[in-house]
């Protein structure tokens, strides 16, 4: 079968189908699984020696599906690989839930029947029949990847991680040397972004880099995503990143630069115990800032994959923005932008103004006028709103904020990648370009915080900054 398969990918269509029918039934479902007698070149492991091994591709190249096959090509390598211990990181936990295992690519999609691994989710692990095993992580939560160790690692979205400091304790824990003498490595399958983090993945000499277009999988994918999304973006600056993979430096004409966000922002540092600390200020005030649609097709798009091709006008944008205590700077603490329905924004408002204990919701009114309160209040009558209107042009708006990132009174708490996408690729001076609400909703925010007249009034007295995951500024 071996010597049949490393022929069969050379075939063409037709004659590949004839040596199919030549097949029993057995054979044939083991063909479906033989990932290399079906993956292109570019989706098989490279030769030689290598530690990390970058795939960096556009949208439906199948890099999902590369990371879990070179996984599962992993686990059945050596049969008595008992001892295999395998590191499993998205941008979320549920990420990792619904890509890297469950997702249409994912492990469990990709597994035999014969040998297919168990998820077991209150653990986190996915188990296989020879004793293998993978720990899921997110990389929100760093510290949980301090100690354990590992012979392998799948890092999924790397570009879009919140706390880059995730892949540093990676590196870590990839100390275990196979059986056979085979040294730990790790498979990184992204969407480019030229984050510090990418760009220090390309220049290592240890990496190995793979870089594919989305029309190399063109025969596998929807009609309608080939007819319309990439006729519609190849060619254009989102299109080159996110269809043909490319790294682009900031827009010359972009009000913010990359290099500036990442100057100022604030990341994991170790305590004198050892564990990481993001050493977040105490904050005087925090406030949510929301710049509602015009329009919205509700959660059901809300995937970054369709905010990627679909149209960033009917997103709303909705950020956390908060005042240091003794610095008066404004820290950047989430961006939970998306596409959603009126009550669906409603509602995911409600919930950070109540989590982050905030002091007010900043909610533009130039669309919705007194509607966009009276749908913040539906959710929780309780709600402190401000009611902000446009009455300058976006650019006028955003310089003064654009101003204070240069000085280094505003920092990123954390990587904030489709915000920071989008204040370095708006060019404000090109009336084509589309709104950008995340950048609208920062805007807003920081304004209120800082740029407004008058001295910020601090409602509550100050207090740590509180994430969806828990106490970030006490490390765990």
């Amino acid at each position: 079968m071996h010597a049949s398969v490393a022929s069969l990918a050379s075939l063409g269509p037709e004659q590949r189908e004839k040596f199919i029918r030549l097949l029993t039934p057995q054979e044939a479902e083991a063909l479906t699984y033989c990932w290399r007698a079906w993956a292109r070149p570019k989706q098989v492991a490279p030769t030689g020696e290598w530690s990390t091994w970058l795939v960096c591709s556009g949208r439906g190249w199948g890099k999902s599906r590369t990371g879990a096959e070179w996984i599962r090509e992993l686990v059945e390598a050596d049969k008595r690989s008992s001892q295999l211990r395998i590191a499993l990181v998205g941008r979320t936990a549920a990420d990792v839930r619904d890509t890297m295992i469950e997702g249409e690519s994912g492990l469990l999609a990709v597994s035999p029947p014969w040998n297919r691994p168990k998820y077991v989710p209150s653990k986190r692990l996915v188990l296989w029949r020879n004793g293998a095993r993978a720990t899921c992580y997110s990389a929100e939560e760093p510290n949980l990847l301090r100690g354990p160790q590992h012979h392998a690692c799948w890092a999924d979205e790397i570009a879009a991680w919140q706390y880059p400091e995730t892949w540093d304790q990676i590196q870590f824990g990839l100390r275990l040397r196979h059986r056979n003498g085979r040294q730990p490595q790790a498979i990184v399958t992204t969407t480019p972004r030229p984050t510090p983090l990418v760009r220090n993945l390309i220049a290592n000499p240890h990496t190995a880099v793979t870089v594919g277009s989305t029309r190399e999988n063109e025969v596998n994918l929807a009609q309608s995503f080939v007819s319309q999304i990439l006729a519609r973006y190849q060619g254009t600056r989102l299109g080159r990143q996110e269809l043909d993979a490319e790294i682009l430096d900031d827009h010359p004409g972009a009000l913010w630069k990359r290099d500036t966000i990442d100057r100022f922002r604030l990341r994991y540092v170790p305590r004198a115990d050892g564990e990481l600390h993001l050493a977040c200020p105490l904050l005087s005030r925090i406030i949510v800032a929301v710049d509602p649609a015009v329009s919205s097709h509700g959660r059901t798009d809300d995937s970054e994959e369709h905010r990627a091709g679909g149209r960033r006008s009917n997103e709303t944008g909705i950020i956390v923005v908060g005042l240091g205590a003794e610095d008066n700077h404004g820290y950047v603490l989430e961006d939970l932008s998306g596409r959603y329905t009126p009550s669906e924004w409603g509602n995911v408002v409600a919930e950070a103004y109540q989590r982050h204990e905030a002091d007010a919701v900043v909610a533009e009114v130039n669309q919705g006028g007194d509607l966009v309160e009276a749908n913040i209040r539906t959710v929780d009558g309780s709600i402190n709103v401000i009611q902000v209107r446009a009455t300058r042009g976006k650019h006028v708006r955003a310089e003064p904020v654009a101003n204070l990132y240069e000085q280094g009174r505003i920092h990123h708490v954390g990587t904030h990648a489709l915000l920071e996408d989008q204040m370095s690729s708006w060019d404000p001076s090109d009336p084509s370009e589309e709104s950008p609400d995340r950048v609208d909703a920062l805007v807003w925010g920081v304004t209120d915080l800082i740029v407004a007249d008058g001295p910020p009034m601090p409602i509550r007295a100050p207090r740590a900054y509180v994430s969806r995951w828990g106490d970030r500024s006490r490390g765990y």
